[in-house]
């Protein structure tokens, strides 16, 4: 299998998250990724797919991956059912972390336990 075969799944991930000025080459028996995520989280999450394929220290792959907005971790578009410690699970790993993804939408949210479909919240770095 080729390298590129075998991080196929990197790639499509870059496409679905819409990594800007993508380029991928292939040396000898290594891929080289370079791009631009648009926050940490997308970043972490280009890195997470390649440690599940690779390993942990990977040296079939260069990835020179930037971030275009490092002012937050992400900017999280709420779904139907979520809560603001549903969404902290998913970015920290900690519901009980809801209350800085609170103080961080003050401008929009008035109780941390009310929170609409489709509001855009920042979820601030970790």
């Amino acid at each position: 299998m080729s390298v590129k075969a075998k991080y196929q799944g990197v790639l499509d991930l870059g496409e679905q998250l819409g990594i800007k000025d993508g380029n991928v080459t292939v040396e000898g028996d290594v891929l080289k990724v370079k791009g631009q995520a648009a926050t940490p989280y997308e970043k972490d999450l280009i890195w997470d797919k390649i440690k599940a394929i690779g390993g942990e220290s990977p040296s079939d792959i260069k990835a020179n991956i930037t971030v275009g907005d490092d002012s937050v971790y992400h900017r999280h578009v709420v779904k139907s059912g979520e809560s603001l410690s549903k969404i902290a699970k998913h970015y920290y790993g900690d519901p009980m972390k809801y209350n800085a993804i609170f103080e961080a939408n003050t401008n929009i949210l008035k109780n941390p336990d009310v929170i609409h479909p489709d509001q855009v919240l920042v979820i601030p770095n970790k």
